[in-house]
């Protein structure tokens, strides 16, 4: 029995656009997905949250997506709010969910449309076609055919044949083109794209390429259309890379390293550790309140330097160096 393969010719675009976000991930390499700070790992969620919902007709903003999850009182449909409080919890879920259990995926939609819709969870029973206004821009295959198309679709992706960035894309194809559910389609076929990725390097779980698909809607589903047309996913996958690597350029991924901070950093050489007093000397300063306040406790918290006795914190012998992530910034 031949087993299912997804149209893709790889092109020379593709090909470059795999190696520039190649090139940018070297520099996101340099940030664990453990140290992402939880103010910007919020942050880009609720980022991600908000373009996922607006290219569905949700009008909220970020601050109002923001005020939802903080429980403070937004005026706005309550479908809207609904829709909010929803995909955060599925993508709060991203952790525990593996890309290829058709299982997984069944709870992420059940999740993501938990009162927006009656058949939450469950494949659609019915046809369905996708309309830009009157005009039918595709008809998804028969309902009798998705929980087929889709098992073939994951096993293709558990065979885990094309790097996880083309097999992403690849996968946000097809599960469009199959168009499994009744709705949450495409909010969930980008969820799925991100759980895909993550799995590949957990950075990616917080990066927030909705927004570059939202600004760019028309040439989305364009891409979407052009690969139908041609019977061939080449033009999405190339618009999704692009649209990747432009979400990482953009992304911030650690928080502003103050100007005091840096001085603090520049003092050290190598691995050497150093008391405050050597550190005030080489600074040419003299306030030790003024420094603990606007120096040494922002580096300690941002993780830029550590204690040699962190479980002593007031010992006479504590002294000061570089952690990792500073010897990196440095």
């Amino acid at each position: 029995m031949s087993r299912y393969q997804p149209p893709l010719t790889i092109t020379p675009t593709i090909l470059n656009l795999v190696e520039q976000i190649g090139e940018t991930m070297g520099r996101w390499s340099l940030t664990p997905e453990g140290e992402l700070s939880p103010r910007l790992r919020r942050g880009n969620r609720i980022r991600t949250i908000q373009a996922s919902l607006a290219i569905e007709n949700n009008t909220l903003s970020v601050e109002q997506v923001t005020a939802v999850l903080e429980g403070r009182r937004v005026l706005g449909l309550p479908r809207e709010i609904q829709e909010v409080r929803n995909a955060f919890a599925a993508y709060e879920c991203l952790p525990q969910w593996r890309p290829t259990a058709i299982n997984d995926l069944l709870a992420a939609h059940g999740l993501l449309m938990t009162g927006l819709l009656d058949d939450a969870g469950h494949f659609r029973s019915g046809g369905v076609g996708i309309y830009r206004g009157d005009a039918l821009m595709h008809m998804a295959p028969p309902s009798s055919r998705v929980a087929v198309l889709m098992q073939d679709l994951l096993d293709w992706l558990a065979r885990g044949e094309l790097h996880p960035l083309v097999a992403s894309c690849v996968f946000h194809y097809e599960f469009e083109f199959i168009h499994p559910f009744a709705d949450g389609n495409g909010r969930l076929g980008r969820l799925w794209q991100t759980l895909i990725l993550s799995r590949w390097m957990p950075l990616l779980a917080f990066l927030p390429v909705e927004t570059v698909v939202r600004d760019r809607q028309v040439a989305y589903y364009q891409a979407l259309a052009d690969a139908d047309q041609i019977a061939d996913t080449a033009p999405f996958v190339a618009f999704m890379l692009q649209a990747l690597h432009t979400a990482m350029t953009e992304t911030v991924l650690t928080d502003p390293v103050s100007d005091p901070v840096k001085q603090l950093l520049a003092v050290f050489h190598g691995d050497e550790s150093l008391r405050i007093g050597e550190l005030l000397n080489r600074l040419g300063l003299q306030h030790r309140p003024t420094f603990r306040k606007n120096y040494l406790r922002p580096a300690l918290a941002g993780g830029w330097i550590e204690m040699t006795q962190p479980q002593s914190l007031n010992s006479p012998l504590q002294k000061y160096r570089l952690s990792q992530k500073g010897r990196k910034l440095r």
